[in-house]
């Protein structure tokens, strides 16, 4: 099986990189992306035990990116194992940018009354502390029920507590990643807030060289349309999980929710042809 959507401890995933190939190894997954928030943390943590463990690592990694106001994911691939050091300095500034958010979201709750610390979060996120481990916070302190309401009531973008971080422009985006020898593929089409038939093609005049048709999320039919897409303006085809852990119990590494993720076997292959042209 094939892989390219996962996440470790690096980010918001509850499995270590360590356990995270194991969990690959057990399930049969002989490919796997590691495409963490903002860091290759995880995939270089887990790149020395892939070997042993007969698992072929790809270097990915997931960028929120701003595009007409809106927030959307850019998965990155790396496949030539280049130092990638420009873009890695570039990633730096964007952690930058993450922990002081953390700060003033840290202060825009407090100012909601809830009795939240910056070291109780970073206890749960470490170096890497995003929004999914405040919503784990406010769940364990009883501000919310689950952690969709956390997001709900707190951490989403139109929610009272929430505090922007610099996200880059999606062309921006696309421009470090190609840059880097990369390919920029659309995570999860299906949560674009615009019509994803209309936007794709003002994607594609911004750099996107792939889309994410293969995700837990997407029903046949709309791995269909995302294909069709892909064809007809000659993108690159990914897709993975998007796999957490016991964040999302639901998903499970290889074979999505309910085993309906079935990446082609082939897929890497393809994708390093298209790159070698």
């Amino acid at each position: 099986m094939v892989d390219l959507h996962s996440h470790t401890t690096a980010s918001d995933g509850t499995f270590s990189p360590a356990q995270l190939v194991d969990e690959a190894r057990r399930t049969g997954v002989r490919i796997l992306g590691i495409t963490d928030h903002d860091t290759f943390s995880g995939y270089d943590q887990a790149l020395p035990l892939a070997g042993t463990a007969g698992v072929e690592l790809v270097c990915g990694i997931e960028l929120s990116t701003k595009l007409h106001g809106h927030s959307v994911h850019l998965l990155g691939y790396f496949l030539d194992d280049s130092p990638l050091t420009g873009f890695r300095s570039w990633i730096r500034d964007l952690q930058a940018s993450r922990r002081e958010r953390n700060v003033r979201l840290i202060a825009r709750l407090r100012e909601l009354g809830l009795d939240v610390t910056l070291p109780e979060v970073q206890a749960r996120g470490g170096e890497m502390t995003g929004r999914p481990h405040f919503a784990q916070l406010l769940v364990e302190k009883g501000y919310a029920s689950s952690l969709q309401q956390a997001f709900d009531e707190y951490l989403d973008e139109s929610a009272k507590g929430y505090v922007s971080r610099r996200e880059p422009e999606f062309a921006e985006a696309v421009g470090q990643i190609l840059g880097a020898g990369g390919i920029a593929s659309l995570a999860h089409p299906v949560r674009l807030q615009e019509d994803v038939m209309a936007l794709v093609p003002v994607l594609r005049s911004a750099g996107l060289s792939a889309i994410e048709a293969y995700h837990s999320d997407h029903s046949a039919a709309q791995t269909e349309l995302y294909l069709r897409l892909a064809t007809l303006h000659g993108l690159l085809i990914t897709g993975g999980s998007d796999f957490h852990g016991a964040v999302k119990p639901e998903i499970a590494l290889g074979t999505g929710r309910n085993g309906n993720l079935k990446v082609p076997n082939d897929l890497v292959a393809r994708l390093r042809a298209r790159g070698a042209r």
